[in-house]
């Protein structure tokens, strides 16, 4: 297993980017509660509506709206676990995530590439993931694999299979994968059965993270649900990220965004903790400004890094493992 770096500590080296002060951080939270209860979440699965009702949220079937009552969210916050591993294929490679720990992962999803023997720009291709994974696998800094490109040469209905079958063959390391739907959760996990010899042991160790994310403002449409659902089922880690757009899809303030992030993915934790009490989630954030000028989300920018760092901040608050974009 991989010792890695702590951060956050209070200590003479180092640097920790603290944008609120702990009375801001709850500010942001009272206000995500009251998001949660009042305004709601639209979802888009009758399974998913199933779930929340029973565990004893208000269902509006009709408008398709969940409120969630803050009871229920700090309930679903405090039974997450506050740390995991996340597994290698070699266990050298197993990286602990939680309690400050510092990793780093590749960027992805790109949908073109460089090619290496012509320097033409091209669609990615499935065997330009498993030529990436590989060197990434290669490379001691990084600590898990994220899905660099897409297998843009396969069947789109099938395309996040092709993704996980090249990581799961060329890494050694954690992958970060993003299954299209639960169906796929579930084929994800009989690959990594025929590697790691049975289902328990794929729940013993799992060596993928489910990613998924909500659609701003606050709606948890149909893959996102079955994705969170079916991941909590087989026992893998799903991690709940956020892409909402400051100026775009959420209001143009950091802290006004941060509620909108904050409560997309509690709604997320709740729904996979209803679902499975204690199952394993990472708060996630790729959530960034959207660039006025060009109506893109602008990755990489100042915008960017002050709003990771404010959901890292929310994240250590809550206790939980965090997954943060960065530029």
């Amino acid at each position: 297993m991989k010792r890695n770096a702590f951060a956050g500590r209070t200590r003479t080296c180092g640097l920790s980017l603290n944008v609120f002060t702990e009375d801001e951080v709850q500010d942001i939270h009272l206000a995500t509660l009251e998001v949660l209860e009042r305004t709601g979440v639209w979802v888009e699965l009758e399974e998913a509506m199933d779930i929340f009702a029973d565990g004893g949220c208000r269902v509006d079937r009709e408008s398709q709206i969940v409120r969630i009552p803050p009871h229920i969210v700090e309930d679903a916050i405090a039974s997450a676990p506050p740390s995991m591993v996340l597994c290698g294929r070699d266990p050298k490679n197993d990286i602990v995530v939680g309690a400050g720990r510092v990793g780093f992962s590749n960027f992805g999803e790109g949908i073109k590439v460089v090619d290496p023997a012509t320097g033409d720009l091209r669609a990615s291709t499935k065997q330009d993931l498993c030529d990436i994974a590989r060197l990434v696998d290669a490379l001691p800094e990084v600590d898990v694999f994220e899905m660099a490109v897409v297998s843009g040469d396969q069947p789109p209905e099938s395309f996040s299979l092709h993704n996980h079958e090249a990581a799961i063959v060329s890494q050694t390391k954690p992958i970060s994968g993003g299954a299209q739907d639960g169906r796929a959760v579930h084929t994800t996990v009989e690959m990594l059965a025929a590697v790691q010899g049975s289902a328990e042991a794929v729940r013993e160790r799992p060596m993928m993270v489910m990613g998924t994310c909500p659609v701003s403002p606050l709606k948890l449409v149909r893959d996102f649900c079955e994705i969170v659902i079916e991941s909590a089922r087989v026992g893998l880690p799903s991690c709940v990220l956020s892409m909402a757009m400051a100026g775009g899809s959420s209001p143009v303030t950091l802290a006004g965004t941060l509620v909108t992030h904050n409560a997309e993915v509690l709604a997320g934790i709740v729904l996979g903790q209803l679902t499975e009490r204690g199952s394993k989630v990472l708060y996630g954030s790729s959530t960034t400004a959207m660039d006025l000028r060009l109506v893109a989300a602008s990755v990489g920018s100042p915008e960017c890094a002050l709003i990771s760092a404010g959901a890292a901040q929310l994240a250590r608050q809550y206790r939980l493992p965090s997954y943060i974009a960065g530029a």
